[in-house]
């Protein structure tokens, strides 16, 4: 089991600090793990507690949510795209980005389709706010204490019945375009989305590959429910998903990233 600290030590150290959710594969947080993993840059692993207030939390950074990267005294940071270029400015080798300006800007266009608003993890999360946020109060009411974790978290990703309803072909659409991608650079004889080297968009799939279907439990372990709830069932999703999907994932844990995954 990983060690966390709490927030108020957290305040008082130096050097890098990254605020993850305890316990859960979260893809934007095993995302920033992965970037600086690959870098070598130590970071002290603060405790937030999925779904809750977290107001202590938020009393610090001004954000209740996870990832944060904090470094030093600076602002913190919570954006998929500034906490990569944060561990690209700490330890700019190995480089996590293209040289190319031109491959630089697919690159954040991609890892936007994959970890922005309206991108896949987006979807994916309004599918698994559905069933819960759907349920008339007769069945699930409005005090009820996970009906508020899953109305905080509705709020959060714009939830509606009908974005819910949208979601799974706006996710398969993003799996169409990885799997393309990935059978071209095959084609070109390399493994990895950009050229033939690690990148952050081969970090940030190999996570949130994750919400199509989780690694065995040996090698990542949390809970039954969540891991039933984060592996996709939906016929579109699952048509859309290329076996490559799932071999990139499994090559970029195995090479880069090591197995098991300490939550």
């Amino acid at each position: 089991m990983a060690e966390y600290i709490g927030v108020e030590e957290a305040r008082n150290l130096p050097g890098l600090r990254l605020v993850l959710t305890r316990g859960v594969p979260g893809p934007w947080g095993e995302t920033a793990k992965g970037m600086f993993h690959v870098k070598g840059i130590p970071f002290a692993r603060v405790a937030q507690e999925g779904g809750q207030p977290n107001a202590e939390l938020e009393a610090w950074t001004g954000q209740a949510n996870a990832p944060q990267a904090l470094f030093e005294d600076e602002a913190p940071r919570s954006g998929w795209a500034e906490i990569i270029l944060l561990a690209e400015r700490l330890a700019p080798e190995p480089p996590l980005l293209p040289r190319d300006a031109a491959e630089r800007a697919e690159l954040f266009g991609l890892g936007f389709l994959i970890a922005g608003e309206e991108g896949y993890g987006w979807q994916r999360r309004l599918m698994l706010l559905h069933p819960m946020l759907s349920l008339p109060e007769s069945q699930l009411p409005a005090d009820n204490p996970l009906r508020q974790i899953m109305s905080r978290l509705g709020n959060r990703y714009g939830y509606s019945a009908e974005a819910a309803e949208a979601a799974p072909e706006r996710a398969a659409a993003v799996l169409r375009v990885l799997s393309a991608r990935l059978d071209a650079q095959k084609r070109d004889g390399s493994p990895y989305f950009f050229g033939h080297t690690l990148t952050a968009l081969d970090v940030m799939w190999a996570a949130f590959c994750a919400l199509l279907k989780p690694l065995p439990e040996e090698q990542c372990r949390f809970a039954p429910m969540l891991r039933a709830q984060y592996t996709a069932e939906d016929p579109r999703i699952l048509e859309a998903a290329s076996p490559r999907l799932l071999e990139h994932r499994d090559f970029v844990y195995e090479k880069h990233l090591g197995l098991p995954i300490d939550l």
